[in-house]
């Protein structure tokens, strides 16, 4: 176990910064437990990509990224177990290796295993990460191991949990047989694609919507499983699309002073990036993940009953378009699909779920970025909930309204961990959790 001293913790995008007087990095399980055990307070992290405030400001830091190895396969039950601090690229790659897949997948592939199910992270067409999670050994408050299963009944509330009842150790996953998917990509109006979601949802098993703000457009993306022998005649087009990053970081790069640039730039960049047919196959993996972000960013991402979505999104639209206000907002808007779960912290928890996630591509600026307040209160309004690893301004009050099991949760968190050891400064506001004695001391 390695051990660092007095040191700045700083996260991927530099938004947020905090001190610490030790950190620790940890290679298995018995130095996890040991360090969880004997300090009063503590948090962890892996790729520090979250845009909530939930992975640091405590005096003890754990660094889970080298607790990082495949632990074990079950090849009759198509399982895999996983140290938690293990990249998803690399689990990804390992599932393939031996001709599985996880059904639905995350947008990025750069995220440790233990942050991506703590906050809830998901793909399309499928449900959240966590979900295929079958079996994980949790690090109590106390330091002592505690499996559960899916026959527990903790796991619904331990599959989504910020890391607030204890740290996952190692997880298993089910997985399914690797499939190909035929994608097609194209450009559609509002008014096209907005009435299509449900019925392509049915026809289609991979759905995703970029929408582009202030265009009237979306860039709607379906698959459909093929077999691997099936040819598909590909048109990934033009080689400047590659560019596209490149090209919004110019085009945004005053747009924090003077908004309105931001819908000049979006039909520049729709017209540019977004106006290409495109085809392909690969499997899920291969199909639909973005292996590396390319730049820092700045993101929020709220999600709402299906049923509700249309009646959302128009009132997004006619917020955003309007220029007396400054919430302009940089394209794409991601629109993705989650069925519903029994996790108690899930976005998709008893409802058919879409999200929708809004980006600023200048991070350093994005707290004086008005689309996030706009978005928020928008979602809120109609029962929308946020992503636990974006940023939003929710806490405890709103947050009961919108998750039935909110309270329960809490319970369960003070239950076991009653010196709120998991706790830092953003958590114990968003929980409203009692500031203990010895926390000042």
């Amino acid at each position: 176990m390695k051990q660092k001293n007095n040191g700045n913790w700083v996260s991927w995008n530099e938004n947020l910064k905090h001190n610490y007087k030790t950190m620790f990095s940890i290679t298995s399980e018995e130095e996890l437990q040991e360090v969880i055990a004997n300090n009063k307070k503590i948090r962890f992290f892996g790729s520090k990509q979250s845009s909530a405030d939930i992975a640091a400001g405590t005096e003890a830091l754990i660094n889970m990224t080298a607790y990082n190895k495949i632990v074990s396969y079950d090849y009759n039950k198509k399982t895999i177990t996983v140290q938690s601090g293990l990249i998803l690229s690399e689990l990804l790659e390992a599932v393939e290796s031996v001709g599985w897949c996880i059904p639905c997948l995350p947008d990025i592939n750069t995220i440790t295993i233990g942050g991506a199910l703590a906050t809830g992270t998901h793909g399309t067409s499928g449900k959240l990460l966590s979900e295929y999670m079958t079996e994980c050994r949790l690090i109590l408050a106390d330091g002592s191991v505690k499996t559960i299963t899916q026959e527990d009944e903790l796991i619904d509330a331990v599959r989504v949990s910020l890391g607030m009842l204890g740290v996952m150790s190692t997880i298993t996953f089910q997985c399914e047989p690797e499939y190909i998917l035929h994608v097609k990509e194209k450009p559609e109006s509002d008014n096209e694609w907005l009435p299509k979601i449900k019925s392509r949802l049915k026809k289609h098993d991979f759905l995703r919507i970029l929408w582009l703000p202030h265009t009237d457009k979306g860039y709607v993306i379906t698959g459909d499983k093929i077999s691997s022998e099936q040819e598909v005649i590909e048109n990934k087009g033009p080689d400047y699309l590659k560019h596209r990053r490149t090209a919004s970081k110019i085009l945004y790069k005053y747009s924090h002073k003077f908004p309105w640039i931001t819908a000049i730039a979006n039909k520049i960049l729709a017209k540019a990036f977004f106006s290409s047919k495109k085809e392909h196959k690969g499997s899920l993996y291969q199909a639909t993940v973005t292996k590396s972000r390319g730049s820092t960013l700045e993101l929020a991402e709220w999600t709402i009953a299906l049923d509700k979505f249309p009646q959302v999104f128009e009132e997004i639209k006619t917020e955003i378009n309007k220029w007396s206000n400054k919430s302009f907002i940089h394209i794409p808007m991601d629109v993705r699909f989650v069925y519903q779960d029994n996790s108690w912290l899930s976005y998709a928890y008893k409802q058919e779920t879409v999200t929708m996630g809004c980006v600023s591509r200048n991070a350093a600026t994005a707290d004086t970025y008005e689309a996030f307040k706009s978005i928020e209160k928008i979602f809120l309004k109609h029962g929308g909930r946020p992503h636990w690893g974006k940023r939003f301004s929710a806490k405890d009050a709103q947050l009961s309204k919108v998750y039935p099991k909110w309270e329960a949760f809490k319970e369960l968190r003070t239950e076991l961990d009653p010196t709120n050891k998991f706790l830092n400064p953003y958590l114990t506001k968003l929980v409203n959790a009692k500031t203990l004695v010895h926390e000042n001391a």
